[in-house]
């Protein structure tokens, strides 16, 4: 009979395996667009402003990247099975917390132990598969359906999210995950194989530590600054603080015998080109999503279900190219799949950026798809690229550093996309309210959110109240336009990377002997 310790014999095994990993997967990638959907309830049930909002999605991220190098060198250390289903249960108690939050702070609390437990799953899943699939085609075609079923987590996320709030509590939209997270931790027990790096080092303390409060506190400047001013001396102190223990963080990455973060893995281009190219698409796409799901509910009134139904053309292009970029990259190469889904994302993201007070769902839809098909094309090629490019002992670190750039860049993506938003949205309403005497706790309820604005207009009603509600829509739009260039730039930048620095094609087709002989220095 096969021990847990062995490798998974049998094609069947193994892609049932996958499909174990693949479902936990769908649980984070369905937590994400299914929060996107609730953030407008958010707004009404907990008074949640824009700078809430932005902590309840970053809390999770924050904790999620800045703990997925450790405990991805954890698992390579105690054993990946064993850590993927701590995670599970880990992240379904937080959801379960999360539930049965009942103002905003506790909800963030939440978040941030949900982050512990994805920390635990994502990394794990990658290297699991990585480890199970050697053959180069098959490790391809089986991240391509990794990636694709991200895809349909973010596809149905909205309509599960939209019918979920048509009928029950918002709480409901993080209970969802309990049965998934059960069926996770049950079939894994016997299909997934056991795996860890006989040659793994010791955990790294120190650099998690200055990873994590580095991270936040430069998070937390730019979520801030648009409330307490860009020219505040504690956004400024704070943001410097977070660089500068960032930048400790890399020193003591290089001097450190025991490094979480091996930085000789970036001296190959195809490992720095690819992780760089995921940070900057989840920046534009994650970023982008966080008002975009505002937009459809604020400015053009639809319901969370018909929300849902509208995002779905943009995330199932996700689930319809990701399986067949393997193709692609079969026949023109990583590069130009790569550059060409980065392409994309910008091209969408500056359609969309023209948006007006004026434009109705059509107007908006053709850079939603574009969003995803590039999205489809980025993630499965870069990814693939990422975890061929390392040594097998490696893989839980490797999958870790990868899923650290995806979910950092959608942390970046939300803090900058959502504070240029708000601040530009704070800057016109306050402009707009200076000539009239406003209570101050009004003033703040309207500069707060669009849907803080809009509710005080509909209790004003009349001329007054309309106009309130059409300023206030003006002024979203204007913020969001601008955030949305600018993550169009980065998803441009990113494209400009990959042409310049990510090789086409493997060093090697033989990639299980020439990954291991030519990646282990870099």
């Amino acid at each position: 009979m096969t021990g847990v310790d062995e490798p998974v014999r049998g094609d069947v095994r193994k892609w049932l395996a996958l499909a174990i990993l693949c479902v936990s997967l769908l649980m984070i990638s369905l937590d994400s667009t299914v929060l996107n959907v609730a953030l407008p309830t958010l707004v009404r049930d907990l008074h949640a402003t824009t700078t809430e909002l932005q902590w309840i999605v970053d809390s999770y991220v924050i904790v999620y990247a800045g703990l997925l190098l450790t405990i991805g060198s954890v698992a390579d250390r105690i054993g990946r099975k064993r850590v993927f289903q701590t995670g599970l249960a880990v992240f379904a108690i937080g959801s379960t917390w999360a539930a049965f939050s009942g103002s905003s702070d506790v909800l963030i609390a939440a978040r941030a132990f949900m982050g512990l437990g994805g920390a635990g799953m994502m990394p794990s899943t990658l290297s699991i598969i990585t480890g199970m699939f050697n053959n180069d085609n098959e490790r391809q075609r089986a991240i391509s359906i990794w990636s694709a079923t991200a895809g349909i987590g973010l596809a149905i996320g909205p309509i599960v999210g939209g019918v979920l709030l048509a009928h029950f509590w918002w709480g409901s939209v993080f209970l969802i995950n309990l049965p998934i997270a059960i069926i996770g931790i049950l079939f894994s027990m016997p299909l997934l194989p056991e795996s860890k790096d006989p040659m793994a080092r010791r955990p790294d303390p120190v650099g998690a530590l200055l990873s994590v409060i580095g991270l936040g506190l430069v998070l937390w400047a730019l979520i801030e600054a648009p409330v307490r001013g860009w020219s505040s001396p504690l956004v400024a102190v704070v943001g410097a603080i977070g660089l500068v223990l960032l930048g400790v963080f890399v020193l003591f990455e290089r001097i450190s015998n025991h490094p979480m973060l091996n930085l000789a893995f970036f001296k190959n281009r195809r490992f720095s080109a690819s992780v760089s190219s995921v940070g900057l698409v989840s920046f534009g796409l994650v970023g982008s999503l966080f008002v975009l799901t505002q937009y459809l509910q604020f400015n053009l009134g639809y319901t969370a279900l018909e929300t849902g139904v509208r995002v779905l053309p943009s995330a199932a292009a996700i689930a319809v190219v990701a399986p067949i970029s393997a193709v692609a990259v079969r026949y023109v190469g990583t590069k130009v799949t790569a550059a060409a889904g980065l392409l994309l994302v910008a091209g969408g993201l500056w359609q969309i950026s023209g948006a007006t007070v004026v434009t109705t769902y059509g107007g908006v839809v053709f850079g939603m798809v574009m969003l995803g098909v590039g999205m489809g094309l980025v993630i499965p090629s870069a990814t693939e690229s990422v975890m061929g490019s390392l040594p097998s002992g490696h893989t839980g670190v490797g999958s870790a550093v990868n899923g650290t750039f995806l979910q950092a860049g959608g942390a970046l993506g939300v803090a900058v996309i959502g504070s240029l938003m708000a601040t530009r949205y704070q800057a016109r309403m306050t402009s707009a309210l200076a000539s009239y005497q406003v209570p101050g706790e009004i003033v703040h309820l309207i500069t707060g959110s669009v849907g803080g604005a809009l509710e005080v207009a509909s209790q004003l009603g009349g001329s007054l109240g309309a106009a309130l509600a059409g300023a206030a829509k003006s002024a979203f739009v204007s913020g969001m336009d601008l955030g949305l260039v600018t993550g169009a730039v980065c998803a441009l930048v990113g494209a400009l990377v990959v042409v310049v620095f990510l090789p086409n094609r493997p060093p090697s087709s033989n990639s299980s002997k020439s990954t291991q002989g030519t990646d282990t220095s870099g």
